[in-house]
């Protein structure tokens, strides 16, 4: 089996996995009785463990100058840690366990972007065509899960996380080996402290922020509204379908574009899309084309962050650079975001809080037009 065929079929399998478990288990934890406080600490739960994790496993395949076996030992140690969800209850049980499934998990994709940008070379715009195939497995089980729970209860949400996570940790023994290279943390200190880079990581910080009220509260807004799981599960596909059209014509995007002008076009369109969500769930017109900004919100953004830290970090400082921008982005600002909007929620109101997203979005932008040349 082809290097490419082989990242395409994890992407798929670990995506669906995601593709079941990020719109709904807000709502499972919302079946559970926790209250909005509660759940944005759980979820953002994972995304503090992201703030150190990814680096520490970074290192240690670096040490042993491999790093398929922690891929493949990260995926299956979050379907183990998933499974025990069945035995506990209440919130502090429930934090247990989304703690050590996010230390579990928190190193797999950075490991998996670097050994995919690696394989690929200096060809980072044939990024899309492999990562669309995890879009597709979204798309997929977002739908299924959606339709599922709409004749079953919440319960059985759990099977489905289970038997997804254990496919993707299946996948991952077929993920193929890219050598770690051993690197002294100087020099990746010396591009950390450039401003170009800081000022990089710090709008990527605020486009993670801006999204934490959709993976925390979207498909809760959606259902206070008066949709079916079914429609919430339709609108998540619409996003997804709008992105694997945005990897499809990535080679072209990146061919017409800087990955400059492409992380500020995301960041502008995250502004848009979050204030039509907090002010326009009644109108479903609305809400179906804040979804198709998810192309360029999700889509263009990864994939072009990800080419950025690629060529901001070079060579021997590729692992670690991608774990840096796991950690800043996704850990740092999925935390802060996620937390933030469980205060916004019941402070100043679900619209709101979805404005205080818009607001980061728009921040982002702001960075990347002021500092980053990429």
């Amino acid at each position: 089996m082809h290097a490419h065929t082989r990242l395409a079929a994890f992407y798929f399998a670990y995506f669906g996995y995601l593709g079941a478990f990020t719109p709904y288990f807000s709502l499972y934890l919302k079946d559970l009785g926790l209250v909005a406080a509660q759940i944005a600490v759980v979820v953002a739960l994972p995304q503090i463990v992201k703030v150190f994790a990814p680096t520490l496993l970074a290192w240690l395949a670096d040490t042993r100058g491999a790093r398929r076996p922690f891929i493949i030992a990260t995926t299956a140690l979050t379907a183990a840690s998933l499974a025990l969800l069945s035995v506990v209850d209440g919130f502090w049980g429930v934090c247990a366990v989304v703690l050590l499934m996010g230390l579990a998990s928190s190193g797999t994709l950075p490991m998996v972007e670097a050994t995919t940008m690696s394989l690929l070379g200096g060809r980072s715009e044939r990024y899309g065509p492999i990562r669309l195939w995890g879009s597709v497995g979204f798309v997929l089980t977002v739908m299924g899960t959606g339709a599922l729970l709409d004749v079953l209860p919440m319960r059985a949400f759990l099977a489905v996380i289970v038997a997804l996570s254990a496919a993707a940790a299946v996948t991952a023994c077929w993920v193929p080996e890219s050598a770690a290279q051993v690197r002294t943390a100087a020099a990746v200190d010396a591009r950390w402290m450039r401003p170009e880079v800081i000022a990089f990581f710090a709008a990527c910080f605020c486009m993670t922020v801006a999204h934490g009220a959709l993976y925390a509260f979207y498909s809760i807004y959606l259902v206070q509204a008066g949709y079916s799981k079914t429609v919430v599960g339709l609108l998540w596909t619409l996003g997804v379908l709008a992105e694997i059209l945005l990897f499809w014509k990535l080679p072209r995007l990146f061919a017409r574009a800087s990955l400059s002008a492409i992380l500020c076009g995301a960041c502008l369109c995250a502004g848009l899309r979050f204030a039509a969500i907090g002010w326009g769930v009644g109108s479903l017109v609305v809400l179906v084309l804040a979804q198709v900004l998810h192309g360029a919100t999700f889509g263009a953004y990864h994939a072009a962050a990800v080419s950025a830290v690629h060529k901001l970090f070079p060579g021997e400082r590729q692992v670690r650079g991608q774990a840096l921008y796991s950690s800043l982005a996704y850990g740092l600002g999925g935390a802060v975001g996620m937390l933030l909007a469980g205060y916004c929620w019941d402070a100043i109101g679900p619209a709101w809080t979805f404005g205080v997203s818009a607001a980061f979005g728009l921040l982002g932008a702001g960075l990347v037009a002021w500092k980053v040349r990429v």
